[in-house]
């Protein structure tokens, strides 16, 4: 038997069908319900239709609004339980867990956790039927600058490796002049110049 959430999905799915009004500006991108006291909250998260960047139109999630709510009326899934809507857009802690949403986040910083446990900061480049093609983009750690040759290295990585992505806030146009952050490959590893605080030791 299909979980309320599942049964609401499958209701809604007709609603963005390619081909609708509504399917052609936005996709389905995930459904929950809770309960809150005596009412029951839907929440259904739109986002834009197809792979390609760029925001929202919010009229078209409006009018997702108005045929969500008609289409939950004309359905018996929620029974007599009287129930909230919500209707929005991923936030920017959405994981990627779907090749849509690592398109959606193409020349976005992420966080790539990999299946091997370990992570990489990259920047999405472009994404193919085998994953996703990155450009590095290492943080400063502690205060040492990232080594030079991590700073825009090239990585393919494959959608078996891939876990998720965690997009992250910046702070500085992805742009911008990096090279002032990158560590001199010609210079001695910081390691042997810092303590563990990230402090200069004496010499």
């Amino acid at each position: 038997m299909p979980t309320l959430d599942e049964a609401v999905t499958a209701v809604l799915t007709p609603v963005f069908a390619t081909g609708t009004e509504i399917g052609a500006e936005l996709a389905l991108d995930e459904v929950s319900v809770t309960t809150a006291g005596r009412r029951q909250v839907v929440r259904v998260i739109v986002d834009r239709a197809g792979d390609e960047p760029g925001d929202l139109d919010m009229d078209a999630v409006a009018a997702a609004s108005t045929a969500v709510s008609q289409a939950l009326d004309d359905s018996d899934v929620l029974g007599e339980v009287p129930y909230t809507l919500e209707v929005s857009s991923p936030g920017v802690d959405r994981p990627l867990t779907t090749p849509r949403h690592w398109s959606r986040a193409q020349g976005r910083l992420v966080l790539a956790v990999l299946a091997d446990g370990s992570t990489l900061m990259v920047r999405v480049d472009s994404v193919d039927e085998a994953g996703v093609h990155t450009v590095g983009e290492p943080q400063m750690v502690k205060g040492k600058p990232p080594r030079a040759k991590d700073v825009g290295a090239l990585r393919h990585l494959t959608w078996a490796e891939l876990v998720r992505g965690e997009v992250q806030v910046e702070f500085r146009r992805h742009d911008e002049d990096v090279e002032d952050l990158v560590a001199d490959p010609d210079q001695p590893d910081e390691d042997d110049d810092f303590d563990d605080e990230g402090t200069e030791d004496e010499q």
